[in-house]
């Protein structure tokens, strides 16, 4: 339990940031497109909200009235929420920082969902925010067992990851270095994470990097 409420914490702490972020955009900034393909930072912003206000019945609904498509599911919360400014979607947010309502997943796949997302809707802006070290370590933990959706752990197996900016390690093989975000981005199939990793195994890492959208 106490495991659980530092997460929360680590979460609440992103959210509130992330809110801040997405108050100040522009219209333009606004239609930028994401690290996601086929997502504008907007939509983005629109997600990180409704992973926000999710909760274990609307989740199984959702998958219900999405023909339990995974993507198509994620895509109806966004356009329910498509018409909601920036202002308004950053109000909402903050009004997450304190619950700990979550779909059916572990409590650590909420931070990564956070963590990650919050990086491709800044990145694109040349926008950056500290990354808290024991939440970007959990997430990195996380993500090496991850199968679906991101496929984290098919990516980097027999590599060995070393994150440079907070001690994390991870694996035995063709070592692959770089910040933690750099990691978590590659890992979770975002090719933009490529440009700040190296060692023997990033030309390996960035072959098993997928073609298709991130999520």
């Amino acid at each position: 339990m106490a495991d659980d409420a530092k997460t929360w914490a680590l979460i609440h702490a992103e959210r509130r940031g992330l809110a801040d972020t997405i108050e100040g955009l522009t219209e333009e900034q606004w239609r930028t497109p994401s690290l996601c393909a086929g997502w504008s930072c907007g939509n983005m912003a629109a997600h990180l909200l409704s992973s926000a206000e999710q909760s274990a019945g609307h989740f199984m609904g959702g998958m219900l009235k999405s023909g339990f498509s995974f993507n198509r599911a994620m895509q109806r919360d966004i356009d329910a929420r498509a018409d909601l400014t920036p202002q308004q979607i950053a109000q909402r947010l903050r009004q997450r920082t304190t619950t700990t309502n979550k779909p059916p997943a572990a409590t650590v796949a909420m931070l990564g969902e956070v963590v990650v997302h919050g990086e491709d809707l800044r990145r694109p802006l040349g926008l950056s925010s500290p990354l808290d070290k024991d939440a970007a370590n959990a997430c990195l933990d996380m993500y090496t067992k991850a199968s679906f959706p991101v496929g984290g752990k098919k990516r980097i197996g027999g590599l060995r990851l070393v994150s440079t900016d907070t001690g994390w390690t991870y694996g035995d093989g063709a070592e692959v270095t770089g910040s933690a975000m750099s990691l978590l981005l590659a890992m979770t199939g975002r090719p933009a994470g490529l440009a700040g990793l190296n060692g023997p195994g990033a030309p390996q890492l960035g072959e098993r990097l997928t073609a298709g959208a991130a999520r």
